[in-house]
């Protein structure tokens, strides 16, 4: 098919997400008028923690929250881990992981990442403990962009070092299903499965749970007495309607993400220099795109595409260290997190991707490489 004028003219923006249409919504928000239960873990809600705890083995507690920065604030605050400690973290990673460390009353210490993987390696991380500027509470690996981890090597990590772990598996919806160590995945809207703003807990720790829960609701455990220092991070019943929907179309969904990721690899697949993340659009899907380009040629492939009306994103920036919030805490040599920041891009990319953007993409990604 053709495109227009307008459609050939117009710009190919890096995200475009989509969240559960109003006619899926509305069997949901009638339940609600019914029930005049609007939030305070009405049937909804509950429902919700229950599909999703079905995503994980027998025994898992899932705890919703308003949104995954708050499930990770909030998760740190519940495993009780010395005021002031530092927190390992990659430094490669959204700032909200470092928000909420600092939000629990920790310190995140940055630690360079493994290049091939963009995550943090369990080995090299034991055995730099040593040379900590302080005492390491806690330990935070991100899945970067949805990219699993190797959980049963962070286990071994707990076991070995004693230093609780807490997986920032923010974008990791698709194969997030272990909940051996605590495990944080995001509801925002763009994400693969969404619900505009939200997240969760997934743990088979059922204090940890309950903790996370009173922490979440104004301390309450069972009664009006507030028990404990806490907040109100609860999600409403409308959101749990937009979640529920999504859960209802996530089967159809994640095929057409797979879809759309697979036909964007198969565009590029002319394009050697433009290096997907491992098992993107194969083994596992996001909502995003990020890409590895020669080293240098960042900058100029974005001016080239921002000419043709591509636009690109720099997803983590050069990396969470590198934001003014936190140019104060500590970190060790970050000479592949440096290399990351300067060489990953985000192409567009989007559940209804279409050939045509696909082959526009390419085309300007061609031209950009040849002039770079």
């Amino acid at each position: 098919m053709r495109r227009t004028h307008a459609e050939a003219d117009a710009r190919l923006v890096v995200a475009r997400p989509r969240l559960p249409v109003a006619e899926t919504i509305l069997p949901y928000l009638q339940r609600i008028d019914e029930a005049r239960w609007y939030s305070n873990f009405g049937p909804l809600l509950t429902e919700l923690e229950d599909r999703l705890s079905q995503r994980f083995p027998e025994g898992t507690r899932v705890i919703t929250v308003a949104n995954g920065t708050q499930a990770l604030a909030l998760t740190l605050m519940a495993m009780e881990l010395p005021a002031g400690g530092l927190v390992a973290m990659p430094a490669w990673t959204f700032v909200a992981t470092a928000h909420a460390v600092l939000q629990a009353g920790l310190v995140p210490w940055f630690v360079d990442v493994d290049e091939q993987t963009w995550s943090l390696d369990p080995a090299a991380l034991a055995a730099r403990l040593s040379q900590a500027p302080g005492p390491v509470v806690g330990a935070i690996p991100v899945s970067p962009f949805g990219r699993p981890l190797d959980l049963a090597a962070w286990r071994a990590f707990r076991e070995t070092t004693g230093i609780p772990v807490l997986v920032d598996a923010a974008a990791g919806f698709d194969t997030a299903d272990d909940a051996r160590l605590p495990l944080v995945v995001s509801l925002h809207a763009t994400k693969v499965a969404g619900a505009g703003e939200g997240g969760f807990l997934a743990t088979d720790d059922a204090d940890l749970a309950a903790k996370v829960r009173a922490l979440s609701t104004f301390g309450f455990r069972g009664s009006r007495d507030s028990l404990l220092p806490a907040t109100n991070a609860k999600l409403s019943e409308y959101t749990a309607a937009v979640g529920l929907a999504s859960l209802d179309g996530w089967p159809a969904d994640r095929l057409r993400f797979l879809r759309a990721a697979q036909m964007l690899r198969i565009g590029l697949t002319g394009l050697p220099q433009v290096e997907f993340q491992p098992g993107w659009g194969a083994d596992w899907i996001t909502s995003v795109c990020c890409v590895t380009l020669p080293q240098d040629a960042a900058d100029a492939v974005e001016a080239s595409l921002a000419a043709q009306g591509v636009d690109t994103r720099r997803w983590w920036g050069l990396g969470c260290h590198a934001s003014p919030a936190f140019a104060h805490l500590p970190r060790e040599p970050l000479d592949a997190t440096d290399r990351l920041g300067r060489r990953v891009i985000g192409l567009p990319f989007s559940i209804d991707l279409t050939s045509a953007e696909i082959g526009r993409i390419a085309a300007a990604l061609r031209q950009a490489l040849s002039a770079a």
